[in-house]
């Protein structure tokens, strides 16, 4: 006899959902709602313990609180969020399963757009409603690619009424990245400025493309690439999830699964300092489990500035550990 992962009722190998409480057994996701625990249980430095007054061990920073910094880790996939240095709250959000016995793997990341209110309540909103979307479709065997699209507008109506109507101009909103991962396929799709990296043996590959007024103006041929770097448009977003997003279907692509390779999934909060696939490819740990690559990522973009909330999922391809 089992046991319910969620309230430890006991269970069969042969049960679907568990009578107690109404868990789907059949598949394993992150909170929701997102990290439940009132601190964190470890630093961003990686380390595990904490003074009496709450610092830590190995490097003297204050232990992270409540949203602040979060790590979850399954089989193959493991993401870390954290608020970075300088803003005073931590608006990404991230959220991710599998379907046991099918081996399939969901993983989604959303940041809360800062100029909206209670952006990190979109953020997470979003990632839970699609995430649901993604593995009840997957479930049953639904196609990833209609999925993804799914799951996206769900996540676009859900944020969407969040909105007040007498606060039209700040209507909660944040950006989109996922992957459907199966024995064959990754599905990856986004809306925004998120992005999913590829990382193999052969070298690392940007999968996503910014929806941003300024790499519309690059593909345009108005400004070059470099000149986009530092323009003031470079981040405004010309696709969004939320109110008026006018969103009629995300941008998907989907690949075969050819070598062991991992996929990053991510926030700006890192990709500001590592824009370039090789820029990621040079800090990426090798043949470390998944939870290690997100958690040496995150530090990478803490000790360049942490200047935003940074977000990273990591998710093995094939069976690869490290790139």
């Amino acid at each position: 006899m089992e046991s319910c992962p969620e309230c430890a009722a006991p269970v069969s190998s042969q049960d679907r959902f568990c009578e107690a409480c109404g868990r789907n057994l059949r598949v394993q996701r992150t909170p929701v709602g997102g990290p439940g625990s009132p601190a964190a249980a470890r630093c961003p430095c990686g380390g595990a313990e904490f003074d009496e007054d709450g610092f830590c061990a190995r490097c003297g920073r204050v232990r992270p609180a409540g949203r602040d910094r979060a790590e979850f880790s399954f089989p193959g996939v493991a993401g870390v969020t954290d608020r970075g240095r300088r803003r005073a709250r931590n608006e990404d959000s991230l959220a991710f399963g599998r379907v046991r016995k099918r081996g399939v793997v969901a993983a989604v990341v959303c940041d809360g757009v800062a100029s909206s209110e209670r952006a990190e309540q979109a953020s997470q909103l979003a990632v839970d409603t699609a995430l649901d979307v993604l593995l009840t479709a997957m479930q049953s065997g639904g196609d990833p690619e209609q999925a993804t699209v799914d799951a996206v507008l769900a996540a676009d109506a859900a944020v969407s009424r969040l909105a007040r109507a007498e606060a039209a101009d700040v209507a909660p909103s944040c950006t989109y990245v996922s992957v459907v991962l199966t024995e064959e396929t990754a599905t990856v799709g986004w809306v925004g400025d998120s992005r999913a990296y590829l990382v193999g043996e052969a070298g690392a590959t940007r999968l996503t493309t910014d929806d941003t007024w300024a790499a519309q103006l690059v593909a345009d041929g108005v400004i070059t690439a470099e000149e986009a770097l530092t323009d003031r448009r470079a981040h405004v977003l010309s696709r969004w999830l939320g109110a008026d997003s006018g969103l009629e279907a995300p941008r998907t692509m989907t690949f075969r699964v050819e070598t062991p390779s991992l996929l990053v999934l991510c926030s700006d909060g890192l990709w500001n300092y590592l824009p370039e696939p090789e820029d990621l490819l040079e800090v990426l740990p090798r043949g470390v489990p998944p939870v290690e690559v997100a958690r040496e990522l995150v530090e990478v973009a803490l000790k360049s500035g942490g200047h935003d909330n940074i977000t990273v999922v990591v998710v093995q391809l094939r069976g690869g550990n490290g790139a």
